[in-house]
Formats: structure tokens, sequence, C-alpha cells
């Protein structure tokens, strides 16, 4: 008898290509009977996929809804481009189906109050597979704030710092969303990787919550100065006018007194980082010099010359290293983004395999991703405060 979980995939640009076959395949325990894209060629080339890791040739379809009443479908990945995320995670809710949706920033408020809803309506499970939360150092860092060790968190930052201009420039060649959304929109439109490890630690909508923010945005001049020197053949790109500014910042302040600064820095010569940094009433931590500032400690009296403790994170690893990641490293760390990628799907799969609920679930999903409209809102009126909804309807007092 066959007892594996039986996913179906939609969208197969590059992230759903390259989650299929770095990822996804290599668990044993998981087949993929169906696959699908608007595009006929992608199609094609995730059934080769499938095909090489010796399961049987998926069925390939170009509409979602023929996924929507197959029996023998327990549930989907959506990697889809990020207007459509929250309408598949709705309808394939509603077709019973357990949802694990790709990351990204959602379109207005409405659309998170409805994704809300119809889990509230359905009980299906839907979650939002934001891979950093499982990342090595910020689960470390997770662990050891939920020790105490960190003291009381006051303040935590985070970025989505990474040069993206290429991925945008050539939007029309390699058929992505971003571009259109880079000449639309203005506003933090990629907040979950650096919020969720964030919210996991100030206890979001488990007694905690997010209550309000302001964004402001600097001028848009990277992606023309970009297209002027790399693309200057693209007659429609020469004469487009970006609506994204260069880098976005957010403001979030908490229920219970603490604020989160975001970041989003993607049109600009830069180096990646998430610019995750937790401070804390007795000590910090700092991913762009990967260490730890811990009161007490030795190294605490060289706080004008901090330099040379750069790195110093490796020192607290046998102390403070996350269970999950202790036991992922005797195992073997998997490919696909340093290891998280497998470990997020690894819930997942685990989640529908029990007929369980997901640790990233709808209020995660609906919080985090309405950073996005509320922002575009705030920058929209010079930096004016936006509340933040409370989609746990009060429940986040309570909640474990």
């Amino acid at each position: 008898m066959n007892n594996k979980v039986r996913l179906g995939i939609v969208g197969l640009g590059a992230r759903g290509m390259g989650l299929l076959e770095l990822v996804y395949l290599q668990h044993p325990d998981v087949d993929f009977p169906v696959v699908c894209d608007i595009y006929e060629d992608r199609c094609k080339a995730a059934a080769d996929l499938v095909e090489k890791s010796d399961r049987p040739r998926p069925d390939m379809v170009q509409d979602y809804k023929e996924i929507l009443g197959r029996d023998d479908i327990q549930g989907v990945i959506l990697c889809t481009s990020w207007e459509h995320h929250i309408d598949l995670c709705i309808e394939f809710m509603e077709a019973g189906k357990y949802v694990g949706c790709e990351v990204g920033g959602a379109h207005s408020v409405r659309d998170c109050w409805r994704l809300v809803e119809a889990y509230e309506r359905t009980k299906v499970p839907v979650m939002l597979l934001e891979n950093c939360v499982y990342g090595r150092n910020e689960m470390m860092i997770a662990h050891m704030a939920k020790q105490g060790v960190l003291g009381r968190v006051v303040h935590c930052e985070g970025g989505y710092r990474h040069d993206l201009r290429e991925e945008i420039a050539f939007g029309k060649e390699n058929r992505h969303y971003r571009l259109l959304n880079y000449i639309h929109r203005n506003g933090e439109n990629y907040p979950t990787h650096e919020l969720g490890p964030i919210a996991r630690i100030l206890n979001i909508n488990r007694g905690n919550r997010m209550v309000s923010l302001t964004s402001v945005a600097s001028k848009a001049f990277g992606m023309k100065e970009y297209i002027k020197e790399y693309k200057a053949d693209d007659t429609e790109l020469m004469n487009t006018e970006f609506a994204q500014g260069d880098v976005v910042t957010t403001i979030i302040t908490c229920a219970n007194g603490e604020t989160i600064t975001l970041t989003l820095d993607t049109t600009l010569p830069r180096y990646y980082s998430r610019g995750f940094y937790i401070q804390g009433t007795k000590g910090m931590y700092c991913e762009d010099n990967d260490s730890l500032f811990l009161e007490g400690e030795e190294h605490a009296k060289d706080h004008f010359e901090w330099k040379k403790h750069w790195g110093n994170v490796e020192e607290y690893r046998e102390k403070y290293e996350h269970p999950v990641w202790k036991k992922y490293l005797d195992e073997g760390v998997k490919a696909g983004h340093d290891g998280m990628d497998w470990l997020v799907f690894c819930d997942f799969v685990e989640s529908v395999k029990n007929k369980t609920e997901v640790p990233i679930d709808v209020y995660d999903m609906a919080a985090w991703m309405c950073i996005t409209t509320l922002s575009e809102e705030s920058v929209a009126m010079g930096g004016h405060p936006v509340a933040i909804p409370d989609f746990t309807n009060g429940a986040w007092l309570k909640r474990k």
C-alpha cells in the first residue's frame, strides 16, 4: 500500500522548479501525481524531473481548477506569482486540500481577511512556507531568547537586502512577476523573510501582536540606472518610470511595547543580507557581523573594539544550537537555501500526513502578508501611521 503524501504543485517558474528539483523530490514520503503551470514548457520540464526521480510521470495541467476535484491529491504547493496566492489558497482550502503557499506580500487587507475567513469556514489548514523561520541562526537566537539569555527583547530589525536588478529588468524575458510590481507599486513588497523569525521571537499572535506601522520610501533611481547601463536597447523599459523606491523603511509597534524595523533594499548594488538584529536587556545579536554581545561576559568589556569579536556566534553553537538544527546537522543538511527549504517542507508534509494544524498558520500568514499593502498605504501618505488588523479577533491574548 502506498502511504506517501500526494501533492500537486502549481507554479513552475524559477522558484517552483528549483524547489521541486532540489527539495521536494528528495523527500521519500511524497509523490507528485500532477504538476501545473500556465506555460506548457514548464509543465513538461517539471514532469521530466518527477519521472527522473523514479516516480510515475505526473499529469500535466495548465488550469489549476483541474486539480480541485481530484480525490488522489491531499494538498498543494503554490509557487505562483504574488497576486494569485490568496485566491488560489482559498479555492484549494474550499476543495479540502492542505495548502503550502510560497511567500510574498498581500495586495489588500480584505484579501487577508478572506484568507482567515476561508480557514474558519473550512477548517482546512494553509501554511505559509516561510523558510527563514527555519534558518540556523534565526532558530538559535530564538532558542536563546526563549531561555532569557538576551533578557527582555525590546527591539528587532530585519531586511530583504538583495540586489534583484537583473531579475527585475529581464522580467519579460523570464516571465517573472516582479517587474510589473516594481513599475506600479511602492512599499515593503517582500516582508515575510525578515518578519517571520522576528514574529516568532516576539510571540506575535501568541500573547503579543503588531499594532501599527509607518513606512517611507526613498526615490527610485536604481532600476533606471541599471537599465540605462545594461539594457539600453529595450526602448519600452528605457522610458518606464518605476514606482518602487530603492529603499523602503518600515517601523512596526507591538502591543507589548517592542518595535520592529524592516528594510526593503533590492534595486541598488549591495551584498545579500536579511539584516537580522535582536536587541534585549541582557544582550544582542547582529547578523551582518555574525556576533553575539552578552552582558557580563568577558567580551562585553570590548564594546568599543567589537570588530575583533565579529563571527563569535560559532563559540555559542554547542550551548545554544536549536535542537532541530542539532538533529539536522547530525543527519545531514539538505539543499535549498542552506537547508531551510527542506525543514519548512518537512513540517508541511508532516502536517498533511498526520492531518494536524500547521506551524505557520493562517493567522501568521495574514498578519505577515498584510504588511505589504499597509506599507503601500503609509508610503502614499508620507509615512502616516496605519493600524495593523488583529486577524485573531482577540484570540492572540491566549493563543499558544
